[in-house]
């Protein structure tokens, strides 16, 4: 599988979660109302104490903007390895520690751009953050990386009914005991211990943020990126009507007899362990979703097969014209990732700072062959355009969004005919402002399909 560039500026191979929909389930069309009893081998496996778990303080470098620590930590053994993590914490100038500590989870080890990423962020939130490297350990198990490992220990799982192996269940251990060590470090060093966390990262970690969501109860706040694809038994069904065909990039599962995954108990039980709409009654926490509007590995709209069963306070944000990386395409050819930046650090800030979140609210309705989006927002944005693209079928992975400016005074309303020809699809993005720092929101998706 190719790599893509990495969300910290860095080379990282990001997980195809989707392919996991067509592993788990099979392509029957699944009600999102459907029962499932929710299972213990994940919270059981973070639970099992680990002698090896330990973390030091290696090192202490002060910088013109601010200070970093370098942390070592040793999670977990997991069926005979024994997991090590790079942790980085930065420290803006002036900023002073809070209880609430924002932890980003990624692959890999520190690089230039990693640290470039973790100072950006913590410069724009305004209070120390957190990075945990090394989710999860890899090469292992013959050298495999990334989707291959993941494949491989799903495989494992099915021989052996071992509900450890599982690649995910270690991941979710790297953030847990990394939330252990943060919380003895900042007692240690600041005497202001953390008592809660904001946890992110992207793909296969953000899938590893949702599930950590559901096993801790310090976490105050997720915000997942790019990984729309809950509620995994519906969505393979509906990625063949919008593709016709699974991703190319799934070879990984289709090379080991994965795709589509056998109808059986234990096929359903992997599901259930490894998909976080079968948690979302835990999940019940404020919420950031980012996802790129151009993102290959999901069909567009992905997110409406499970929005509307999240409970609690909820957001998402969309970047158009980008893609799993969440790097925005200028016409021009430019690139850019402040809107990804901006929306993570932004709510991040309100819930370390204990300060609400805008308020937004939106229905569609149709008139005639116009379709109509109307929001009510609290407060009122500073500014809210539409964003609209179109596809000769529901494959817009490759189009072009578009944006039309709309007026913010009383109710947002947006209207987009329907197309007398292919596919459309458009959602509305609202501008805020968090303590000077300018960021977006996002209104669900709708596609509109000629003569319908």
């Amino acid at each position: 599988m190719n790599c893509v560039p990495g969300f910290a500026g860095h080379r990282v191979s990001f997980c195809l979660i989707l392919v996991i929909a067509a592993l788990l389930w099979p392509t029957s069309v699944a009600r999102a109302e459907d029962a499932v009893a929710i299972p213990d081998g994940l919270s059981q496996y973070v639970k099992r104490p680990e002698s090896v778990y330990r973390w030091e303080l290696r090192s202490k470098t002060n910088r013109d903007a601010g200070v970093v620590y370098e942390l070592h930590l040793i999670s977990q053994n997991w069926q005979g390895m024994v997991w090590e993590h790079a942790v980085q914490v930065f420290q803006p100038a002036n900023a002073k520690p809070a209880k609430t500590m924002l932890v980003w989870n990624q692959g890999g080890r520190p690089s230039e751009g990693s640290s470039a990423f973790g100072w950006d962020l913590a410069q724009k939130i305004g209070s120390p953050v957190a990075f945990l490297y090394g989710v999860p350990n890899q090469p292992l198990l013959g050298n495999k990386v990334e989707d291959a490992l993941i494949a491989e220990t799903f495989v494992r799982y099915l021989e052996t009914k071992d509900a450890s192996w599982p690649l995910l269940f270690p991941m979710v251990k790297s953030v847990v005991k990394t939330m252990d060590a943060l919380q003895a470090f900042s007692e240690q060093e600041w005497k202001v211990p953390v008592q809660s966390f904001v946890i992110t990262g992207a793909s296969k970690r953000g899938w590893t943020t949702w599930l950590t969501g559901a096993t801790d109860p310090r976490v105050k706040a997720i915000a997942p990126l790019v990984i729309d694809t809950l509620n995994m038994k519906a969505q393979t069904p509906y990625q063949l009507k919008s593709f016709g065909k699974y991703s190319d990039q799934i070879h990984d599962y289709t090379e080991r007899g994965l795709v589509p995954m056998p109808d059986t108990a234990d096929a359903k039980r992997l599901w259930a362990m490894v998909d976080p709409w079968v948690y979302r009654e835990r999940l019940k926490m404020p919420k950031l979703l980012l996802n790129g509007a151009n993102d290959p590995y999901w069909t567009t709209d992905a997110m409406n097969l499970y929005w509307d069963d999240l409970s609690g306070p909820k957001w998402v944000t969309y970047v158009p014209n980008a893609g799993h990386n969440l790097e925005q395409r200028g016409e021009d050819g430019s690139k850019d990732r402040r809107r990804a930046v901006h929306s993570l650090a932004a709510f991040a800030r309100h819930v370390i700072e204990d300060t609400p979140m805008p308020k937004l609210a939106w229905k569609h309705h149709d008139a005639g062959n116009t379709a109509r989006l109307t929001i009510d927002a609290e407060p009122a944005p500073k500014a809210a355009r539409l964003w609209v693209a179109s596809a000769p079928t529901r494959d817009f992975r490759q189009s072009r969004w578009k944006d039309l400016t709309l007026t913010t005074g009383g109710k947002i309303v947006g209207e987009v005919p329907v197309p007398t020809s292919g596919s459309v699809v458009f959602f509305a993005e609202l501008d805020y402002d968090a303590g000077g720092l300018s960021h977006q929101l996002s209104t669900q998706m709708r596609i509109l399909d000629a003569g319908k």
